[in-house]
């Protein structure tokens, strides 16, 4: 009987963890199955140029994972029971699966999960944030900017919220694809203060060349249709609020027995594995690794579980 490997999410560490898989184990051996809510892969770290009318080459994974052997779900993930070893999954267009077994959700059953969904964008509790302000976490956020963007007249004003690369990024792709807008950026601290000296400098040269107004030292803490306020009481006019402060982990990690941190991450040890149910790995933003009797630290590297020919079994690695 062939060993069941589920990968749920199929970002760069999903993606990447079931390529890696595929060519490493025997597919007599193994059944490997890819969740994700999109045909395509979506490169999150170019969603600024979506953002602004650019048509990014499509990356459908039935080409990427063509004679793999990794086989193709679309779906969401509703769910994940590590105690039955389950995943439940809902088609991409809302339809639910045959199985009825779990309200109506289809259900994988597994004997390894890769657990990779991720994570999303954070509003980091500002009031108005999710009914005023516009994400570029995934496609379907950019896409819904890219339209409000091309709605707008000359002049209007569009507020990027955060100082981090995401924010940087959009703020002077939208200001050099539409030079007829108003647009300011909002960091909490200085003007790109992570970067170098000399970075530091580039980045400046740039907002002036194309005329990006800095808002610096502005925690915005309030957001309207019109306007964000910060933390001091400052009003920033505002017809497009464009939210890039950080990301927050997938929430469904939270709901499984699985130990995971105050973020929601999924603590690992440094193969990867759970610390609490040694058949689920976790890769990217989902995992915490634990060093024992050190100190812990975030780890968003994509790394495969560490396999070789067969999938272990829990008497292996314990």
């Amino acid at each position: 009987m062939q060993h069941r490997i589920v990968v749920i999410g199929a970002g760069y560490a999903g993606a990447v963890a079931a390529g890696r898989l595929a060519k490493r184990l025997h597919r007599e051996d193994v059944a490997i199955t890819l969740v994700n809510a999109e045909p395509d892969f979506v490169e999150r770290v170019r969603m600024h140029q979506l953002t602004v009318g650019q048509d990014l080459k499509p990356r459908p994974f039935s080409e990427m994972f063509a004679g793999t052997g990794v086989e193709l779900k679309v779906a969401k993930v509703t769910g994940v029971n590590v105690d039955r070893k389950t995943v439940a999954v809902i088609d991409a267009q809302g339809t639910q699966g045959a199985e009825d077994t779990q309200g109506g959700t289809e259900e994988l059953e597994y004997d390894t999960l890769v657990y990779a969904l991720g994570s999303g964008w954070n509003a980091q509790g500002a009031p108005g944030t999710a009914e005023h302000a516009h994400e570029i976490a995934g496609r379907p956020g950019a896409l819904r900017l890219r339209e409000r963007l091309a709605g707008l007249d000359a002049g209007q004003r569009v507020l990027v919220v955060g100082g981090g690369l995401t924010g940087l990024e959009a703020a002077t792709e939208i200001a050099e694809a539409r030079p007829d807008l108003d647009v300011a950026l909002a960091a909490r601290g200085g003007l790109g203060d992570w970067l170098s000296p000399k970075g530091r400098g580039h980045v400046r040269k740039v907002f002036a060349r194309l005329g990006i107004t800095a808002h610096e030292q502005a925690a915005v803490a309030d957001v309207r249709a019109d306007r964000v306020t910060t933390a001091d009481g400052t009003s920033i006019p505002a017809e497009v609020t464009v939210w890039t402060t950080g990301f927050a982990v997938h929430p469904i990690a939270r709901a499984t027995a699985l130990e995971v941190t105050d973020t929601g991450q999924i603590v690992v040890d440094r193969t990867m594995r759970s610390v609490s149910h040694p058949d689920v790995y976790a890769v990217g933003d989902a995992a915490w690794r634990w060093a024992p009797a050190t100190s812990r630290c975030g780890c968003r590297a994509p790394r495969a579980p560490p396999w070789h020919g067969r999938p272990p079994t829990p008497s292996r690695h314990a």
